[in-house]
């Protein structure tokens, strides 16, 4: 049991909360119904906390270290970590809570139970502030429960507050069919709701050491539709924008009003200090949704979403697959691969082992055509002969035979609903082949390879499988192995940061390609792929 919530057991809350999110996330994507049943809430706070718990582990040189405590430097890690990768409405108001909580502790010297009370306060309070027409019955609603019981508890043990926390959040979620009545009608509980829940449950585990034992969701709500009128709750526009805005605040202030007129579910999330901010909105005109990004300072990672091309939620594994629904399964490995994937609408496959365990994945996609990339020569082998099993109960699989996840990102990102499939499969093959991929590594052990004896610790840049350079020092090594690369001829170059590497190892290489090779496009991501520092892709 812990008496303080100290930056060791925010890291591991972290983590945990998105354990019990990746392990629910098709339970709360098919609970998903409002304000669009769109069927992307749990991946949308997967991809949100997956952002948090990246800046936890990485440096972040634009964040201010002006926490005057540990614990208050890693949940504002940890809060910005979200309110840049925050995606969909769900976790754009994760975000928002998650930094009303970092704010109210960041300067508290001990985090006992009437200090983290007060923090749920403030992160419910943000979370209202930042919804421009705040819905009860939503995850808004189990935010201001969970702050009301742990006020109510009154004391300075933490596992009493925080348990009394997350129990009154779990009641307010069988509560929200009762509120809303979208959800009544489908007979759910709320899909962020059910987010937060296990996002709780999970810091009652870091805390009290025990896992709170909840009865089965089965997704039926046991209670009548509320006696409420308003029908027309769900939103009824077109597309989905969303995007970073670097402006001050108030300018701000006026696109809330002027997103406001265009469409609804407007969440505007940000942080003050550094001035930048996540939008989000349903509208039917983007294009007035982005001009008045650009009126009110700097948009970047612009996402557009059109409801009516969104895929259905996955089917069940062992489901009927639907004949009109296609899909591509990623082998991949790291958090921010992962993510990368996903957010290419990909399923995503860690740790493969078997080809029944890619059947599986394959399955429950619901599709009738997939696409799968292996991103490694030895799981390609077992991606054959899941492809041949998968055909057998009906679904045509084609292998696209990547070898690193720079060629699957090369792959995903060509990819055409619109096309036939098999001209598809073919597009998505010529563009892995025309990605060349570097890998870069440690020698664990004294080899004789092509490029000559390496020894422990020697740094090996590998290229398409080869190893090309054997150097001492790591970033030097590194960008030698992109120049090499780049003399072939290139236009744009993705490196994918690994979980080993050292700080600046991305920013040294970036500023190196951009010095040199003016004319050439940089990419750089957290990939947080084990063993190899950096992976390089030139397209």
């Amino acid at each position: 049991m812990l008496d303080t919530l100290d930056a060791a057991a925010v890291r591991r809350w972290c983590a945990g909360g998105l354990v019990a999110l990746k392990r629910h996330q098709g339970e709360i994507d098919h609970l998903n119904v409002y304000p669009v049943p769109d069927g992307d809430t749990g991946t949308n706070l997967v991809l949100t906390l997956t952002s948090a718990q990246q800046a936890l582990a990485v440096e972040l040189e634009t964040l201010p270290e002006d926490g005057p405590t540990p614990h208050g430097q890693a949940l504002r890690r940890m809060a910005r970590g979200a309110l840049l990768g925050a995606r969909g409405n769900s976790g754009v108001i994760l975000a928002q809570i998650l930094r009303g909580f970092a704010d109210a502790l960041a300067a508290v010297p001990v985090v006992r139970g009437r200090a983290l009370a007060a923090a749920l306060r403030a992160a419910a309070t943000a979370a209202y502030a930042a919804v421009a027409a705040p819905v009860e019955g939503t995850l808004l609603s189990v935010a201001a429960a969970a702050a009301r019981a742990a006020e109510r508890a009154g004391r300075d043990e933490l596992g009493t507050v925080v348990r009394a926390a997350a129990d009154e959040a779990a009641q307010a979620l069988d509560r929200t069919p009762q509120q809303l009545p979208a959800l009544a009608q489908a007979s759910v509980v709320d899909a962020g709701g059910r987010g937060l829940c296990l996002l709780l449950d999970a810091l009652v585990e870091v805390v009290t050491g025990e896992r709170p034992a909840r009865p089965e969701l089965t997704g039926r709500s046991p209670h009548p539709p509320a006696d409420d009128s308003r029908e027309g709750n769900w939103s009824t526009y077109a597309y989905e924008v969303q995007y970073l805005l670097d402006a001050e605040p108030a300018a701000v202030d006026r696109l809330r009003e002027e997103l406001g007129a265009l469409g609804d579910s407007l969440a505007v999330v940000g942080d003050s200090a550094v001035g930048t901010w996540n939008v989000h909105v349903h509208v039917d005109d983007v294009g007035a949704a982005i001009e008045a990004g650009v009126v009110a300072g700097r948009p970047h990672r612009i996402v557009v979403t059109r409801f009516a091309d969104l895929p259905r939620p996955p089917a069940s594994p062992g489901t009927d697959p639907a004949p009109d629904h296609r899909a591509a399964v990623v082998v991949a490995t790291g958090a921010g691969i992962v993510e990368l994937c996903t957010a290419a609408e990909a399923a995503v496959v860690e740790g493969v082992s078997s080809a029944g365990e890619l059947l599986t994945a394959v399955r429950a996609t619901g599709a009738a055509h997939v696409v799968l990339l292996p991103n490694d020569p030895d799981t390609q082998v077992m991606a054959n002969d899941a492809a041949r099993a998968a055909h057998r109960l009906g679904v045509k699989v084609s292998v696209v035979p990547t070898r690193s996840p720079v060629q699957a990102l090369a792959a995903l990102a060509v990819r055409d609903p619109g096309r036939r499939f098999e001209d598809d499969v073919i597009a998505m093959a010529e563009a892995a082949g025309a990605c060349r991929y570097a890998q870069v590594c440690h020698a664990s052990r004294a080899a004789l390879t092509v490029a000559g004896p390496c020894r422990p610790g020697d740094v090996l840049a590998l290229v398409d499988g080869e190893v090309h350079l054997i150097g001492a020092d790591l970033i030097d090594t590194c960008t030698a192995v992109v120049d090499r690369m780049l003399g072939g001829g290139g236009e744009l170059v993705t490196l994918l940061v690994g979980a080993e590497a050292p700080a600046g190892l991305a920013e040294a290489v970036r500023e190196h390609v951009v010095r040199s090779w003016p004319f050439v496009e940089v990419q750089v991501h957290l990939g947080g792929q084990p063993h190899y520092p950096l992976l390089v892709g030139v397209e």
